[in-house]
């Protein structure tokens, strides 16, 4: 594919200027998915939040909707490295990490074992239908996940940054796949739901296709300035007020806790950890830095806690009985909530 040239990183500049940067180099991004990609605007601020936030992401979606051509454009777009594996009940741990394999060495003769680098080794790995396969290959992705390296026998091999992993969940069908536990649930940052398109989108994305045409996206940004970025997002600053906001959010859905509200002790079975509070600050630091603020507010709190919160909060069969999800319980929540500065 026909790249871009990208510019040279420069030198130190203000915290101002790097989230100016930051915010059109995300403009730029945005410009040259619609390339490709008609409407689903959410959906694409949510995973760069993501990518930003160093974090990984589970998408939720039926078959058709363009996941992974989004993703695999958005690593094209960023120049990053990308390796898409299909989640298969037969797939194995080392078909992702990698394994040793007995060669010759050409110099001395002897037979010895040399690990070869599996999929995993890339900027963003797509582990697409990820519950289709066992718990021991999903579990393989844990380490990954949380220490970015792969151990494999003795030794431990670093994963270069920026790494992600985007894996992808079918609603339907499911018979003969295997959830994800809670655990390996709360290694994801966001679980982001890809929905229909509305009609004009749709009626635009048949025209694209069927007439094979439109123009090809090129690379915006660097692998250098995706981990600049990184830090830049980390320096937004964040009231004390909006930290304890967002620390009594994640509280709130802890049915053990006084402060729960009554709705939560009778729809929820189980609430959201501290890791979820942390990662609602930095996905709030995200949020604010791509759309050009320099502090966090209590709207970019807010419009983070569904994706940060849907897949931590566990409903119970009363919850289901009302026909009520975990985004309509965040909902709640949010609404139940004192903002800093409002009357509780």
């Amino acid at each position: 594919m026909e790249q871009a040239p990208i510019p040279p990183a420069a030198g130190p500049v203000s915290d101002e200027v790097a989230i100016n940067n930051l915010m059109e180099s995300c403009a730029a991004v945005r410009q040259e998915l619609s390339k490709v990609i008609v409407g689903q605007e959410e959906v694409v601020e949510q995973l760069m939040t993501v990518l930003l936030a160093r974090g990984h992401a589970l998408l939720e979606g039926v078959p058709g909707l363009a996941k992974t051509l989004l993703i695999s454009t958005l690593a094209d777009c960023m120049h990053l490295g990308f390796k898409r594996v299909q989640f298969t009940p037969d797939l194995m741990p080392s078909d992702i990490l990698g394994s040793e394999v007995l060669q010759d060495d050409p110099e001395t003769g002897e037979r010895r074992f040399k690990f070869v680098k599996g999929p995993i080794f890339t900027n963003i790995m797509l582990a697409d239908e990820i519950n289709r396969t066992p718990p021991k290959t999903q579990a393989a992705l844990l380490e990954a996940m949380a220490e970015k390296r792969v151990s494999a026998g003795s030794e431990e091999f670093q994963l270069a940054p920026p790494f992600f992993v985007l894996a992808t969940q079918n609603p339907v069908e499911q018979e003969g796949t295997y959830p994800l536990p809670e655990a390996q649930l709360d290694r994801f940052l966001y679980k982001i739901m890809v929905d229909y398109p509305v009609r004009d989108e749709e009626i635009a994305i048949v025209k694209q296709v069927s007439n094979d045409g439109g123009e090809r996206p090129s690379a915006v940004m660097s692998q250098q300035q995706v981990l600049e970025a990184q830090n830049v997002v980390r320096r937004v600053v964040v009231p004390d007020a909006i930290v304890g906001y967002a620390t009594d959010l994640i509280r709130a859905t802890r049915i053990r806790q006084d402060s729960a509200p009554d709705f939560v002790k009778e729809t929820v079975s189980w609430g959201a950890g501290p890791r979820a509070s942390i990662s609602l600050v930095v996905a709030a630091k995200v949020r604010a830095a791509i759309n050009g603020r320099y502090h966090v507010g209590v709207d970019d709190i807010r419009a983070v806690a569904h994706p940060i919160l849907r897949h931590r909060i566990i409903t119970n069969f009363t919850a289901q009985a009302k026909g009520l999800t975990s985004d309509d319980i965040i909902t709640q929540i949010i609404e139940a909530t004192p903002a800093p500065g409002a009357s509780a």
